[in-house]
């Protein structure tokens, strides 16, 4: 065959490109914005994590001060201030910093509020000196003085006395200058001895700053300083927080950008169905260059320079609107959209990655290109004859499409399944979900033929439903074409929306389960309830009966987030575990888990784990694993005589209160406040059951916002998709109604067809989306949370939202059908038999 001039061979690919942009504008349109979408939401859900995991991690240092070493509490009483001399004086150390660190609350909010010895972290930590104001610079000594950073300012002046409420106590202090070096950060400073005497903390530490001497050996200064620690303290560095801040949310941070590129992958699908149906619609085209000479390299080229150019414009595109995305979130929404992850002062600045934007668009550019490259190679394979003389379906109607390839896909996605996690991380699980994804695109032509095999079988009194249901079964690949878009996004939208009601419906199941009293009692910060207050809560009128508790901070691993210890008063107010709880053995302590601190630590009922209670690690037996959805990083439920009789704290930050039969719960709500000290009445929040149910699911649906918008994109991409795809379909078969004009078939009988073929499309489509997205939300709930957040969840569908959809769909199909079935049948019968191509 003789081959076309270079010069021709370098016009005719760009000359066919902008002939079929021209000639079918809005498929092209279609396919840009579904990868313009794709790489926006990605990139926006990136920048929005890194910049406020950005403002988290300099918080974090601020509050630090840049220290080389820390040695930190392991629980919330600290340890005994003599290890601060022992530590000091060891070789390698050039300084060392005392901390006292508090819970407070100022104006209404928790603060972190820092006691410290200003000439010994004048050396350590400098970024924590507070600078006070001109004239007065012996106030950081003083006992009444506080400092605060700038960006508080504005709500005091220099001179003012603020009240700081903390540990049962409220102290007011004159505000003396400010915290040049903390920004965005709640954090005040104050003397050490006035931390510790005016908050019942003398004696205690929480914190000792180290800086190390020039060239001194950090593994030599941790090994000396490793039998030196009590059981209440942990070693730390500036590593181990940066591991800790980022564990904290990674899992969060992964999914979400996991979920941005659906969005993403629902485009590449799109983009192939796009190509494939442009390419299928001009493979006479193509059989006649071939025909004057065009090599295969050629027409392979210049498919997939359509798919490159699309790739560029779809990313470029993502890009900017990502840029606006983001700054959008982190203006109206904040830093941790909706997690509760990051908190802060104000939103985080945006935080621009140009490594990110390079990866995002080519994302965007590879779903392109992958979309174009199979259509292109079929196309680039077929015999010129065959493509001239059969402009139609490749396949012969006969041959029964082959679904081996699509079982092996589905086998290797089932057995990715079945994969561990990597570093925290379920890809595996995702890699499972791409492949099962693929598995149920490459069944669409047996799917279709399958369903409608026996429609097919039948007679049907109406010429259009015969002619629609022959042209289905005797053209599966241009309806697997067509479904594909509709299989990936209804799939992926149907797996979240299953995932999520799961979710949410377990979160329910659950807090009925714990939340069994009528009013819930809590002082914030650091303020518990003593002995005293606690009985005299026990006999206000309207009381049957209270179960006190608390929630302390522990410390296991310095490179980890600390579990919660929660304490319940009495056996009976224990979590329910999963399995029967084992029984302890004679004279050890029996603690209960949660699943997220099970799966964290690797542990099982019957394993043993040392606590740091009071000034010692205790070994305690681990009798059971329950359900607690409140925290990802996991809580230890002990019960609270066990705890005060090791730790001596009888004090209670938490009260269940049962009301006696009549009461009026406002009255009684109003008693408890009454019977409290001011300090503590003030600091008390009381919320009904039934509100407190409201606020968790509140701020469950507030975390999952950014979920359900990632489902309608898709929902949206996809219809946009049927729409491109089934009036690209409509149109190119103008010739095909032509014929059928001239054999008698009437203009309303043909858009009649259309319709009918719109429904049975959607209809397989549905099906098979719902279907293919019930699988993959198995893996979603079974797989994927459980390594990355640690807790499990029973499946719930939204048999509503699955039934909508589908008739969504199907509703879709056959209306955009109709319309361009309209359009095609308004050209003259015969012009369209005639038209070669």
């Amino acid at each position: 065959m003789k081959r076309l001039p270079a010069a021709r061979a370098t016009v005719i690919p760009r000359w066919m490109i902008l002939g079929e942009w021209r000639a079918h504008p809005w498929r092209i349109v279609t396919a840009v914005m579904a990868i313009a979408i794709g790489v926006a939401l990605g990139f926006a859900v990136h920048l929005v994590n890194a910049s406020a995991l950005d403002r988290f991690a300099r918080g974090l240092a601020s509050v630090n001060g840049g220290a080389d070493l820390r040695i930190q509490a392991a629980g919330t009483q600290g340890f005994d201030e003599a290890l601060y001399p022992r530590l000091a004086r060891l070789p390698g150390i050039a300084g060392a910093s005392p901390v006292v660190v508090l819970r407070a609350r100022l104006d209404g909010r928790l603060v972190d509020v820092l006691g410290l010895d200003v000439l010994r972290a004048g050396v350590v930590t400098p970024a924590l000196l507070p600078r006070p104001a001109q004239g007065d610079e012996s106030a950081a000594f003083a006992p009444d003085s506080v400092f605060l950073p700038q960006d508080w300012m504005p709500r005091h002046s220099v001179g003012d006395h603020v009240p700081l409420v903390a540990n049962g106590r409220e102290q007011r202090f004159r505000l003396a200058g400010t915290l040049p070096g903390v920004s965005g950060r709640a954090l005040a400073v104050i003397d050490i001895a006035a931390a510790q005497d005016r908050f019942g903390r003398l004696g205690r530490l929480d914190r000792i700053d180290l800086k190390l001497a020039p060239g001194a050996d950090t593994a030599r200064v941790r090994a000396a300083m490793a039998p030196m620690l009590p059981g209440d303290a942990v070693l730390a560095d500036a590593q181990d927080d940066q591991s800790r801040s980022d564990a904290l949310s990674r899992a969060y941070r992964v999914n979400l950008d996991m979920l941005a590129l659906v969005a993403l992958l629902t485009g590449g699908f799109l983009v192939y169905s796009a190509q494939a149906l442009s390419i299928a619609r001009r493979r006479a085209h193509f059989a006649l260059l071939r025909v004057m000479g065009a090599s295969r390299r050629l027409l392979l080229g210049q498919l997939v320079a359509e798919g490159l150019l699309l790739g560029c414009v779809g990313a470029a595109l993502g890009i900017a609107l990502g840029l606006l995305i983001a700054m959008g979130v982190l203006h109206l929404v904040g830093g941790d959209l909706g997690s509760g992850y990051f908190s802060g002062e104000g939103a985080p600045a945006l935080r621009f990655t140009p490594g990110a934007a390079l990866g995002f668009s080519l994302l965007g550019l590879g779903a392109a290109l992958v979309g174009s490259l199979v259509p292109a190679w079929h196309v680039s394979r077929i015999a010129p004859a065959v493509a001239l003389r059969n402009p139609g379906d490749a396949v012969d109607p006969g041959h029964r499409p082959r679904i081996m390839p699509a079982l092996l896909l589905a086998l290797l996605g089932a057995g990715c399944a079945l994969l561990p996690a990597v570093g925290g991380i379920a890809l595996f699980g995702y890699g499972a979900i791409a492949l099962l994804l693929t598995a149920g695109i490459m069944a669409m032509p047996w799917l279709a033929r399958t369903l409608l095999a026996p429609l097919a079988r039948r007679s049907f009194t109406s010429p259009a439903v015969q002619l629609a249901i022959a042209r289905l079964w005797g053209a599966p690949s241009q309806a697997a074409v067509a479904l594909s878009g509709i299989v990936a996004s209804v799939g992926l939208m149907i797996a979240m929306a299953v995932m999520v009601a799961s979710f949410r419906s377990s979160v329910e199941t659950w807090l009925d389960a714990i939340l069994t009293a009528d009013i819930y009692a809590t002082a914030q910060g650091d303020t518990p309830f003593d002995r005293a207050e606690q009985a005299s809560l026990l006999h206000l009128p309207g009381v049957a009966a209270i179960t006190f508790g608390a929630q302390h901070r522990l410390t296991l691993a310095p490179d980890r987030p600390p579990l919660m210890l929660v304490l319940r008063d009495g056996q009976d107010a224990q979590p329910a575990t999963l399995a029967p709880a084992l029984p302890a053995p004679q004279g050890r302590l029996a603690v209960r888990l949660s699943e997220p601190a099970a799966r964290l630590y690797h542990l099982a009922p019957g394993a043993t784990l040392a606590l740091p209670l009071g000034a010692r690690r205790v070994p305690v037996f681990v009798a059971g694993i329950y359900r607690d959805y409140g925290r990802q990083d996991g809580t230890i439920a002990l019960e609270g005589g066990a705890y005060t009789s090791l730790t001596g704290d009888s004090a209670r930050g938490e009260a269940a209160v049962h009301l006696a039969p009549g009461a009026d719960p406002a009255a009684v709500m109003q008693a408890l406040r009454s019977a409290l000290p001011p300090a503590l009445a003030q600091e008390l929040e009381i919320v009904p059951t039934r509100a407190l149910k409201a606020r968790a699911l509140a701020i469950f649906d507030r975390s999952f916002a950014i979920t359900y918008g990632l489902e309608i994109i898709a929902v949206l991409v996809g219809l946009a998709g049927v729409a491109a795809t089934t009036s690209a379909q409509t149109i190119a078969r103008s010739r095909e109604f032509g014929m059928l004009r001239h054999l008698g078939v009437t203009r309303r009988q043909i858009v009649a067809m259309l319709g009918m073929e719109g429904a049975l499309l959607g209809l397989v489509g549905g099906v098979a989306g719902v279907a293919l997205g019930c699988v993959l939300a198995q893996v979603l709930i079974h797989v994927v949370n459980p390594q990355s957040f640690n807790w499990t969840m029973e499946t719930r569908f939204p048999l509503g939202l699955l039934a909508g959809v589908a008739l969504a769909l199907v509703a879709a199909s056959s209306l955009t059908a109709m319309i361009a079935g309209r359009r095609a049948t308004s050209l003259n019968a015969v012009r369209a038999v005639r038209e070669d191509w």
